[in-house]
């Protein structure tokens, strides 16, 4: 088949802004992660003075780097519309965020719609896989002070061990709000079968939009960051709002994400922006943590209950466009995530900035000492 004048001129426009939008990738990423580095180091003594005062700027720096991600999508029209619970109602409480699995473009996604949440983005901690570690942002989650987890049932064992190790170490000392983890331990794709065989073998439930989770991790959260006297303890739904805040993890946000016709972006459509603007749904629903069981077998048929509940919410997201009411409601209300362009042109802008002080700095030194 000929292609067109017209055809080839998109096809070439496509590329040309990719290629543009990449380019810039690399400078941002080149000025912010290094600034950002920079700037810790040289705030080390207010850590040893006033750690709380530290870990504030550096939660700060941290959201601004996060927004950055978040741009990327934003301007290539990557947008984000909200369904269910209204989290922000619970953003100064201790909450675990679990959420399904598709590609590395969720991340992204929760780095946009999580914005606009008062000071959960940079008081959260997240879970990811070890391989993170070893991307551009690997330093930037270690110093934040990120879990890298791996997978496998060789590692599993130990895994959970440094899992409670880190938790007791790092979250409450940084004064951490939300933990963030993907409880079907990979991408859908790649544990699908798996996941689908296993059920059937153990006479659970076909699913074909999400995969059973597991259980380890959730655990070991609950554990370690639930005060004892509230596990197990009844509540009703409406103490969403109500309940006052205590000591502790205080709620279960169950979060699922789904892409029209089922097609998630992955990291390199986010940042190269050759697809066209797409809505990503997100659905939040709210659990008091008294309502979370905490023994092994209860908690894990409360888990396969959550992505029972997710295949549902997506089986009907894909014929319908849209996620179902809650229940007592008579129809579904959605609201649709902003962010703000001059607040997001200013974040690059001091990047940037930063980036030419600090080369301006070792330009300096570099003339002095030689």
């Amino acid at each position: 088949m000929a292609v067109t004048l017209e055809q080839a001129q998109r096809v070439g426009y496509t590329c040309l802004k990719a290629l543009l939008r990449f380019a810039f990738m690399v400078a941002n990423n080149l000025v912010a992660i290094p600034s950002y580095v920079l700037y810790l180091i040289i705030l080390q003594p207010l850590r040893v003075l006033d750690s709380k005062s530290f870990w504030y700027i550096e939660g700060v720096l941290f959201k601004w780097l996060l927004a950055m991600v978040a741009s990327w999508g934003w301007w290539a029209g990557y947008t984000v519309v909200e369904w269910g619970d209204d989290v922000k109602a619970v953003s100064e409480d201790e909450a675990m965020v679990l959420v399904n699995h598709q590609a590395t473009g969720d991340v992204c996604t929760l780095m946009m719609c999580l914005q606009d949440k008062g000071t959960v983005v940079r008081q959260m901690m997240w879970l990811m896989d070890h391989i993170f570690k070893y991307t551009n942002f690997g330093i930037v989650s270690l110093i934040h002070g990120d879990f890298f987890i791996r997978q496998g049932r060789a590692h599993r064992d130990q895994q959970l061990v440094l899992l409670k190790e880190h938790l007791e170490k790092y979250y409450r000392s940084r004064n951490r709000k939300w933990i963030v983890l993907f409880p079907e331990g990979g991408f859908l794709r790649k544990r699908r079968e798996t996941s689908q065989a296993f059920a059937k073998k153990n006479n659970l439930p076909f699913l074909k939009h999400v995969t059973l989770p597991r259980l380890g991790a959730t655990q070991v959260i609950l554990k370690t960051l639930v005060a004892p006297q509230e596990n197990g303890t009844p509540a009703g739904r409406d103490a969403v709002i109500k309940e006052s805040k205590s000591k502790g993890l205080q709620w279960v946000i169950d979060t699922t994400i789904a892409y029209p016709k089922g097609e998630p972006i992955d990291i390199q459509t986010w940042i190269l922006g050759y697809r066209q603007p797409t809505v990503t749904h997100v659905h939040y629903r709210i659990f008091p943590v008294k309502d979370v069981p905490a023994e092994p077998e209860a908690l894990t048929h409360w888990l396969y209950e959550r992505f029972i509940e997710k295949e549902d919410l997506l089986t009907h997201f894909y014929e319908t466009g849209a996620f179902p009411p809650l229940q007592g409601q008579t129809k579904a209300i959605s609201r649709e995530m902003t962010l703000s362009n001059l607040w997001l042109v200013g974040i690059q802008s001091l990047a940037f900035l930063s980036g030419g002080m600090w080369y301006c700095i070792f330009q300096y030194f570099y003339h002095c000492l030689f």
